[in-house]
C-alpha cells in the first residue's frame, strides 16, 4: 500500500479489494490464464496473501483443479482466507514471516507464484532472492499491484506534489524486510526476473478513485498525511493540506489516481 494504513488491516483490505480487481491489468491476466488453460491442475504458492483477494481474483478464470497455498505472517488475515471448495479448489494456510523463510514457502511441487501488493515493501536483497529461488525451481511468478510512484489528485492543491514526494520517501523506508524498494519495485523486478532468463509480460495497474468512491479516498488521504509526517516533513502544513482534501472528497468534488505495475515473469521456454 502506499502511506500508513490508518484502520484495521482486515477493513482496509476489504476497502481495497474491488479497487484493486478493478485495477488488475487485463494483458497481464490474459497471459497468467493462457499460461494454464491445457493444464487439468495446479499448485499455487500466494505469497503475503492477505484474505485471499488474489485467489478470489484467479481461481474462476483457471479451469484447472487448484491446490492453493496462502503464506503470510498474519494468523487474523488467514482465518478470514476462502475455504476449500473441492474438488475444484483446495486452500492451505501457512503462517510464515517471509524475509526469514522464503524458501520454505517455494518449497515443492509449485506451478505459480502469486503475490500482490508485496514487492514495493520489499529490500533489493529480498527481491534478488526471490527471482533467484524462483528461477532455481522455474517458477512463473504473478506479482501484482505494485505501486510505482505515479500519483495524482483533482482537482490540484498546491501541496499536492509535496506530500506525494514525501509518501514516496517514507515507501523507500524499511516495511521489515530491509530498506523497500517502494517506487523502484516494478522496475527492478522486471529487470531481476530478466537477468535469471525469465520472458516479461507487465502492464499499468493503476487504482481510479472517482468522486463517489469517498471511504478509500479519506483513508488514502488520511494515511498519505500519517506518511508525510513520520518522514519528518515538519516544514508542510500536512493538517492544512488534509483539511482541504477531506472538504473536496467529502463535497464530491474529488478524484484520485495511484499508479501500480502487474507482472508475470516466465522462465525460459514456457508457453
Amino acid at each position: 500500500m502506499t502511506g500508513v494504513q490508518t484502520c484495521a488491516l482486515p477493513i482496509w483490505l476489504k476497502l481495497r479489494e474491488p479497487f484493486d480487481r478493478r485495477a488488475r491489468n487485463r494483458d497481464v491476466l490474459d497471459a497468467v490464464y493462457a499460461a494454464y488453460a491445457a493444464k487439468t491442475a495446479i499448485t499455487i504458492a500466494d505469497l503475503a496473501c492477505g484474505t485471499g483477494s488474489t485467489l478470489r481474483t484467479l481461481s474462476p478464470h483457471i479451469k484447472a483443479r487448484q491446490h492453493w497455498r496462502l503464506f503470510d505472517n498474519d494468523l487474523s488475515l488467514l482465518a478470514r482466507a476462502p475455504e476449500s471448495d473441492p474438488p475444484q479448489l483446495q486452500v492451505q494456510t501457512i503462517p510464515i514471516d517471509l524475509n526469514r523463510d522464503l524458501e520454505m514457502a517455494l518449497d515443492g511441487l509449485l506451478d505459480l507464484v502469486t503475490t500482490s501488493a508485496l514487492l514495493d515493501l520489499v529490500s533489493d536483497e529480498w527481491l534478488e532472492r526471490f527471482a533467484v529461488e524462483a528461477a532455481v525451481r522455474n517458477v512463473p511468478v504473478y506479482a501484482a499491484l505494485s505501486y510505482d510512484g505515479r500519483a495524482s489528485l483533482s482537482p490540484i492543491d498546491p501541496m499536492d506534489e509535496a506530500i506525494v514526494t514525501a509518501v514516496n520517501r517514507h515507501q523507500r523506508t524499511n516495511k521489515g524486510f530491509g530498506p523497500a524498494l517502494g517506487p523502484d519495485a516494478a522496475s527492478a523486478a522486471v529487470a531481476r526476473f530478466k537477468r535469471v532468463g525469465y520472458t516479461i509480460v507487465s502492464g499499468e495497474a493503476d487504482w481510479v478513485f472517482g468522486p463517489n468512491d469517498k471511504t478509500i479516498q479519506h483513508e488514502t488521504v488520511a494515511g498519505w498525511a500519517v506518511a508525510a509526517r513520520e518522514i519528518g516533513e515538519s516544514e508542510l502544513d500536512v493538517a492544512g493540506w488534509l483539511a482541504r482534501r477531506r472538504e473536496l472528497i467529502a463535497a464530491g468534488c474529488s478524484s484520485i489516481r495511484v499508479g501500480h505495475i502487474d507482472l508475470f515473469a516466465k522462465p525460459a521456454g514456457m508457453r
